[in-house]
């Protein structure tokens, strides 16, 4: 049949086969009778001690610097004298008994800009003790620098220095006065002066004293202080000045402006304010206020 062609062997085949079947029987039986070779690891007990001989060296000549170093620093004789911190170098701090760390902080501070302006700033350096500090203490000595000199005096000038005020019967311009002049009156204060030339610069001067209660001033209180010269205010042209410029003055609004403008072009330049009387958006009292603040040419 032709299955049993898949089990047909030659000669050679069948010889080269039971040498395999005999040598894998072999290899299974001698694993019976050989016992299994265990991993071994041999220690080098030799290596070991020096390496442990050498390790201790290192710490032993570690601990011989600190020693000696901690010696060095403690044998060190203390010179307690005057100092300022400001100025002292590191040999200084050195000799008044701050270890070297110190002394090397206290100069990183003052590269940066640090600066110590009373002795309580002293107590304040990283790792000083209480008793460090108390042992230094009868010995600091700050100097005032130019610019602390400056500002102790400037203080002392705000402190005792009071604000002058005009005498009674002192008149002041009211469109030529700036703040500082204003704050001389007797009940005008900063806030108060900046109101006036503010409104001032706004109108274009002041033609009266009253026209400071339309900033709710007590115009009572002030006009006694005041002057108001002819011809001091700034005026508008009619004739060239445009919407926006016309309805920033106080006394005049977008409409007013606006008719102005409009009656220019089309009935032609203006002459005189009674030309726009005929406008329902100007009333008599309106161009009464605003007659001083224009011109036509």
């Amino acid at each position: 049949m032709r299955w049993k062609r898949f089990f047909y062997f030659t000669r050679s085949e069948r010889q080269g086969i039971i040498l395999l079947i005999v040598l894998i029987v072999l290899v299974g039986v001698s694993s019976f009778f050989i016992p299994p070779r265990e991993a071994s690891f041999v220690k080098d007990e030799t290596f070991e001690k020096e390496y442990a001989a050498f390790k201790n060296s290192l710490q032993q000549q570690k601990r011989e610097r600190q020693a000696t170093s901690n010696k060095r620093f403690q044998q060190r004789t203390v010179i307690l004298r005057p100092f300022d911190p400001n100025t002292t170098d590191s040999i200084g701090f050195l000799e008044l008994g701050l270890p070297p760390w110190m002394a090397k902080n206290i100069l990183h501070y003052r590269a940066k800009g640090g600066k110590f302006r009373k002795p309580e700033d002293f107590k304040k350096i990283y790792g000083l003790t209480e008793q460090q500090y108390a042992t230094l203490l009868p010995y600091l000595s700050i100097a005032e620098s130019v610019e602390d000199e400056v500002q102790l005096y400037v203080k002392q000038a705000k402190d005792t220095l009071l604000p002058v005020k005009h005498p009674i019967g002192t008149l002041v311009s009211l469109n030529q006065a700036d703040t500082t002049e204003l704050k001389k009156i007797p009940g005008v204060g900063s806030a108060i002066a900046r109101m006036i030339v503010g409104y001032r610069k706004q109108l274009g001067g002041f033609y009266k004293v009253d026209q400071l209660a339309e900033i709710r001033l007590n115009v009572d209180s002030l006009r006694s202080w005041f002057t108001v010269g002819p011809g001091e205010t700034r005026p508008i042209n009619l004739n060239k000045a445009s919407v926006e410029l016309l309805k920033r003055h106080p006394y005049l609004n977008f409409y007013q402006a606006k008719t102005i403008v409009e009656h220019r072009k089309k009935k032609g330049a203006l002459t005189n304010l009674q030309q726009l009387k005929f406008y329902e958006e100007f009333t008599p009292d309106d161009l009464k206020r605003i007659a001083p603040y224009v011109c036509f040419k």
